[in-house]
């Protein structure tokens, strides 16, 4: 069964819904900022990828917003603004669809606020408050998990999306990933001494390290012949995923890249393609000076000479490290790069680390159509997927 992409929904620090991203990245702007949801003034870093401008009641009655915490939020206002950009304005045509969420953190400022002695945010702290606010709110009625692979879940989530429509388990789902801003976690990356000072650098000489944000990002998918039938925008196919898990340390990549080599591989086992058919890589591409060595090395040893061919990106530049959120916007921006021909640069380059010697598209947006493209993401505990994207039929 072939898979197809055709309803997006984002927000992200570049503001939200999913012009605002799109129409950021093309700028090469970023959504790097000082840290509001908390006082930062302690901390070595103080700057962080925060959405700006989210009003829960843009997308709910404000007596339902009061009810959930902000991740829960964030996914709601990103799964309407999917349906509703898939063409789905009829509540009753998406109502059997399922759900399938990634998250690092889940509701993290529930426990947070827990901790401070605030009663009864607990309740709302277990992931599967995410799903189940969602659906309810939707009225989505099909199956509904949220996985929480750290920075890898929204393409595992994804993946297991399109399991379930390739299974028939599903008519449509609703995939992708979402993370709030929160001290615990900024507080944990400030410990491991890995965040940028200012902005991440991806695959840039002097890179310093990764920046904790904020984002959610979902797709609609379903099966190529229910959206030919009902006339939907098809903004891209989704040909095949992979996973791995090096379990080669909690936080370091596996220094041979065996773990996201085996995940792209697997990926392109699943949707039937050789490595010379890649024409675009979306990278996890963190800033941190292991992540992006590592990567670039896993990339030139599935690509071989074609890697020199072929553009690598990462939007992390511009938005940030969002957690769970990460691969699911990137998801999202890959559908867009195949949809419109166009490749966001890789901004905040300082010049070439010998390291990374690939072609990252430092020099601002590039035309460029692109018939399959690979979008990697990497977590902690050496949680690793990959998704292969491609242009729908017809184009």
């Amino acid at each position: 069964m072939r898979i197809v992409i055709t309803g997006v929904g984002a927000l992200s620090p570049l503001g939200v819904g999913v012009t605002a991203l799109w129409e950021g990245l093309l700028a090469g702007r970023h959504g790097i900022r000082p840290v509001t949801t908390f006082d930062a003034s302690g901390y070595d870093v103080q700057m962080g990828g925060e959405v700006p401008g989210f009003e829960p009641a843009d997308t709910m009655p404000p007596e339902v917003a009061a009810r959930f915490g902000r991740t829960t939020q964030f996914a709601i206002a990103a799964s309407r603004m999917a349906v509703e950009d898939a063409g789905l304005n009829d509540p009753g045509t998406w109502a059997g669809a399922g759900l399938c969420l990634g998250t690092t953190m889940g509701e993290v400022q529930e426990l947070e606020a827990a901790c401070a002695g605030q009663e009864g945010r607990l309740r709302r702290y277990p992931v599967s408050q995410i799903g189940a606010g969602v659906a309810e709110v939707l009225g989505l009625s099909g199956p509904n998990t949220v996985i929480p692979t750290a920075c890898a879940a929204g393409n595992y989530s994804i993946g297991h999306a399109v399991d379930l429509l390739r299974d028939g388990r599903a008519l449509m789902m609703l995939a992708g990933g979402v993370d709030v801003m929160a001290e615990i976690q900024y507080v944990g990356f400030q410990r491991l001494r890995s965040m940028a000072p200012d902005v991440p650098r991806p695959f840039s000489a002097g890179r310093e390290g990764m920046m904790v944000s904020e984002g959610a990002g979902v797709l609609v998918l379903e099966p190529l012949d229910t959206a030919i039938a009902r006339g939907a925008r098809i903004y891209a196919e989704v040909l095949g995923y992979g996973l791995s898990c090096d379990a080669h340390h909690m936080t370091a990549p596996h220094p041979d890249g065996a773990g996201a080599y085996a995940a792209m591989t697997a990926a392109l086992q699943d949707a039937g393609l050789t490595p010379e058919k890649i024409s675009y890589v979306n990278a996890h591409g963190t800033g941190t000076p292991a992540n992006d060595r590592i990567e670039t090395l896993a990339i030139k040893r599935l690509l071989g000479d074609h890697a020199q061919r072929v553009p690598v990106t990462s939007i992390k530049a511009m938005l940030g490290h969002t957690m769970g959120a990460a691969s699911a916007l990137e998801a999202v921006v890959t559908a867009l790069i195949v949809h419109h021909g166009i490749i966001p640069p890789t901004t905040n380059y300082l010049g070439p680390d010998p390291d990374c010697d690939l072609d990252y598209v430092i020099d601002g947006p590039r035309q460029k159509g692109v018939a399959v493209a690979l979008s990697n993401s990497y977590a902690f505990g050496g949680n690793n997927a990959s998704l292969v994207v491609g242009c729908p039929p017809g184009r």
